[in-house]
């Protein structure tokens, strides 16, 4: 086994700790778990020419994320601002971790964790490929179940947050996403 598919086995076993599940295709998966294949796939198709390192982010990203709950941190938008770095750095040490364990020099490391971060956000081109995945896997498997909890207003103002976020590939593969009838009024609403 070489180095990056013995960080995979390790990133993987650590989010199948996960409790919290989902039920995709008739298959119950741990949440964390199920997004980093996700976005995983996500990062392939948008650069089947990934970096190994564009490929361990890809597979970290949310590495533990259960281990940090929102509600822990206060209401309102700074509490989630906090709660969003916070776990950003918990995520980049983690993966950090695990990749050391896999034997990974420190410069694949950083460089990893630099994506983890996404830090030169627009001027990186593999840190903008995180962003577009990370926004195509809302869109393709959590968005309907986000317009469930969250009133009109709410949802067109992600949608367009999320759209503006993405750049040219991640745009063009957002609408190749099969949507609901409602998620497809509400993406086209956002757009117009």
């Amino acid at each position: 086994m070489n180095k990056l598919e013995e960080a995979f086995e390790l990133f993987d076993a650590y989010n199948k700790q996960d409790p919290n599940k989902i039920i995709w295709n008739s298959i119950s998966y741990p949440l964390t778990y199920f997004f980093a294949l996700q976005l995983h796939d996500w990062v392939i198709k948008l650069n089947p020419d990934a970096g190994e390192a564009l490929l361990l982010a890809s597979r970290s990203q949310h590495i533990g994320r259960w281990t940090s709950a929102r509600t822990s941190y206060p209401e309102g938008k700074a509490g989630y601002l906090q709660w969003r770095t916070d776990l950003k750095k918990f995520h980049a040490a983690k993966s950090g971790a695990l990749m050391r364990e896999a034997g990974y020099e420190e410069k694949v490391i950083e460089h990893t964790q630099h994506i983890i971060l996404k830090k030169d956000l627009r001027t990186d081109q593999e840190v903008q490929t995180i962003e577009n995945a990370l926004c195509l896997v809302f869109l393709q498997y959590q968005f309907d179940e986000f317009i469930l909890k969250h009133d009109e207003k709410k949802v067109l103002h992600v949608l367009q947050k999320s759209w503006g976020k993405m750049t040219g590939p991640g745009r063009e593969a957002a609408l190749s996403i099969v949507y609901s009838d409602k998620g497809k009024d509400l993406l086209d609403k956002s757009l117009s």
